[in-house]
């Protein structure tokens, strides 16, 4: 693992004791424990896009603390399989099954390197919500992918638009891009201690670093690994407050302000492993 991505490693440790643990976190783990009237659930665009998991055999990389593995398990899934790189995650994502009585393998470490850790292909390979953009190398990761799915098993991708990126996530209004879209192999670095999940909340570390990776490169990379795709829908919301005068909307997501362009702020793809 080099230093960029030690030091996310770093940062996401911390970030998923927030997550976890704080009260406002948006992670609803006590809601999820049954611990409130509300009830959490995966987002709108997975309810509509998945489809039934009932009987499946699922790897779900990049997992965080496996909230969303369990989920899965509970729509039915035969098994489930989690992994993250952050060490807290996996031990968090361990003690969230137990409390919560599912059944589920989590495996702790770096995404290029499950072919190594864990055995076996799958019906379906999932990975959502803010992840890629912690990479360094799409062309490796879609070989990871294509590793673990079965022959006639599908992958699914769900993940905010790389529009996104190009824009300041704190600029308090609209206003024109400050990144490049198009993907460099050095990495963009950011200095922010704030909680995606808990406005009230902070972090000790600040540097963390991301990697643009434009919707053709992601697409023709899994092509290239031996996928087929399905589809690529493209969406005007996103599951978290991604630039800061986002609103509220149905499903537990974001989008734009009204009167506001609509643009493209998350994206999905559905591709198979040919038989």
């Amino acid at each position: 693992m080099d230093r960029f991505q030690e030091a996310n490693r770093q940062k996401w440790n911390e970030l998923a004791e927030v997550n976890y643990t704080s009260r406002n976190s948006d992670y609803g783990v006590e809601a999820f424990l049954g611990g409130s009237d509300n009830t959490r659930d995966l987002h709108k665009t997975e309810l509509e896009e998945l489809g039934s998991v009932e009987g499946l055999d699922i790897l779900h990389l990049q997992c965080h603390f496996g909230m969303d593995t369990l989920l899965l398990a509970q729509k039915g899934a035969k098994s489930v399989t989690g992994l993250d790189f952050s060490p807290v995650a996996i031990k968090q994502a361990r003690e969230l099954a137990e409390k919560a009585g599912i059944e589920a393998t989590f495996v702790e470490g770096n995404v290029y390197d499950a072919p190594s850790l864990i055995d076996g292909v799958y019906d379906l390979v999932f990975v959502s919500w803010g992840t890629i953009c912690w990479l360094p190398d799409i062309e490796g990761w879609a070989k990871v992918i294509s590793h673990f799915v079965k022959p006639g098993g599908r992958f699914y991708f769900l993940d905010q638009h790389p529009v996104i990126l190009s824009f300041d996530d704190h600029a308090p209004a609209p206003h024109a891009p400050v990144y490049d879209y198009f993907h460099k192999p050095d990495p963009i670095s950011f200095d922010d201690t704030a909680v995606y999940s808990d406005e009230n909340a902070a972090l000790k570390t600040k540097r963390s670093y991301e990697w643009t990776h434009p919707v053709g490169e992601v697409v023709t990379a899994l092509v290239d690994a031996g996928l087929r795709i399905e589809y690529l829908h493209e969406f005007d919301t996103v599951a978290w407050k991604a630039l800061a005068f986002m609103e509220p909307c149905e499903g537990g997501l974001y989008r734009l302000p009204e009167g506001m362009p609509r643009l493209p702020l998350s994206y999905s793809i559905s591709a198979r492993k040919p038989l």
